[in-house]
C-alpha cells in the first residue's frame, strides 16, 4: 500500500473519530433544555417533593396538608363530574367584567392623565385617597349600595383592578422619552400624530405591568367576594369545603385559582410580546 492510500484511510478513520456520537449529541440538547428550566422551577419542584414527602411519611398532618397526589385527585374528579365547571365559568365571568371594565375606564384615564397636568393635580388627591382604602373595608359599603347579588361582587373587583392600570398608564406615560416627543414637534408632527406614534407605544409596556398585576388582584378579589353571600364561584368552594372539613376539595380549588392566575399572566404575557417586539431585546 503507498503512503498516499495510507494516508487518505488514516484521515477518513479521524474524520470519522471526530464525528459527534448521536448519543453524546442527544445528551448535550437535553441539558440545553433541562438546564434553564430547573434553573427556574428547581426551587418550586424542590417544595412540592418536600410536600408529598412532608404528608406521606406523616412528617405534617395529611388531614391538615393532604399529600399532593390527592389534591390533584379531587381536582381531577371534580372537573371530571363537573362539579367546578360552572363555578369556574361563574367566577371567570365576574373577573372578566370587572377586569374589562377596570381596563375601559383605566387606561383611557390614566393616558388623559399623564398627559394633561391639570387634570392629573385636580384628580391626583382623590385617586391617593381611595387607593389607600382597601377594597375589602369598602366592600361592606358596596353591599349597602349594590345589595347582596352580583353587582357588588363585580364592582368590589373593579374597584381593586382599576388603580394597578391607572397608575402604571400614569406612569408610562409620564416615563416617555421627551427628546422622542421633541423630535416629533420639530418634524411637524400634530398633536394627535404625537400621542398616536410616540406617546400610546411607548406607554404599552408600563401598561402591560399595570394589566398584569391587576390580573392577579383580580382573582385575588374574587375569592374574597365570593365567600360573602355567594352560593357559586371557586372562591364559594374554597370556603364550602372547608366548613365541610372536604380538605383535598379545598386545596384543589386554590390550586385551580393558582393555575388559572398563571394561565391569565401567560396570555397577558403573550400579548406584550406580540405588541412591543420593538422593545424585546434581541428582536
Amino acid at each position: 500500500m503507498s503512503y498516499e492510500n495510507i494516508n487518505s484511510t488514516l484521515g477518513a478513520d479521524l474524520r470519522l473519530t471526530d464525528r459527534p456520537r448521536p448519543a453524546l449529541v442527544t445528551l448535550a440538547r437535553l441539558n440545553a433544555i433541562l438546564t434553564p428550566f430547573f434553573a427556574r422551577y428547581g426551587l418550586v419542584l424542590a417544595f412540592l417533593a418536600l410536600w408529598q414527602i412532608a404528608s406521606t411519611r406523616g412528617w405534617v398532618n395529611p388531614s391538615v396538608f393532604p399529600p399532593l397526589d390527592v389534591i390533584v385527585s379531587a381536582l381531577w374528579s371534580s372537573l371530571a363530574s363537573g362539579a367546578l365547571i360552572d363555578d369556574i365559568a361563574i367566577s371567570l365571568q365576574r373577573s372578566g367584567i370587572a377586569f374589562a371594565a377596570a381596563v375601559v375606564v383605566g387606561i383611557p384615564l390614566g393616558l388623559v392623565m399623564g398627559q394633561a397636568r391639570v387634570v392629573e393635580q385636580a384628580l391626583d388627591p382623590l385617586l391617593q385617597f381611595f387607593r389607600q382604602t382597601s377594597a375589602l373595608a369598602l366592600y361592606p359599603v358596596f353591599i349597602l349600595l349594590l345589595g347582596l347579588g352580583e353587582t357588588s361582587k363585580v364592582f368590589v373587583i373593579f374597584w381593586a383592578t382599576l388603580f394597578p392600570i391607572l397608575l402604571s398608564t400614569i406612569g408610562g406615560v409620564k416615563e416617555v422619552d421627551g427628546k422622542l416627543v421633541e423630535m416629533a414637534r420639530t418634524y411637524g408632527a400634530s398633536r394627535l400624530a404625537i400621542f398616536r406614534r410616540v406617546v400610546l407605544p411607548a406607554s404599552v409596556p408600563a401598561i402591560f405591568v399595570g394589566l398584569r398585576l391587576s390580573a392577579t388582584t383580580a382573582l385575588l378579589l374574587l375569592i374574597a367576594a365570593e365567600m360573602i353571600g355567594a352560593n357559586k364561584g371557586v372562591g364559594f368552594q374554597v370556603m364550602n369545603a372547608q366548613y365541610n372539613f372536604q380538605i383535598p376539595l379545598m386545596f384543589a380549588a386554590i390550586l385551580l385559582l393558582a393555575l388559572l392566575g398563571l394561565l391569565a399572566n401567560a396570555v397577558l404575557v403573550l400579548l406584550q410580546k406580540k405588541l412591543c417586539r420593538w422593545s424585546q431585546p434581541g428582536i
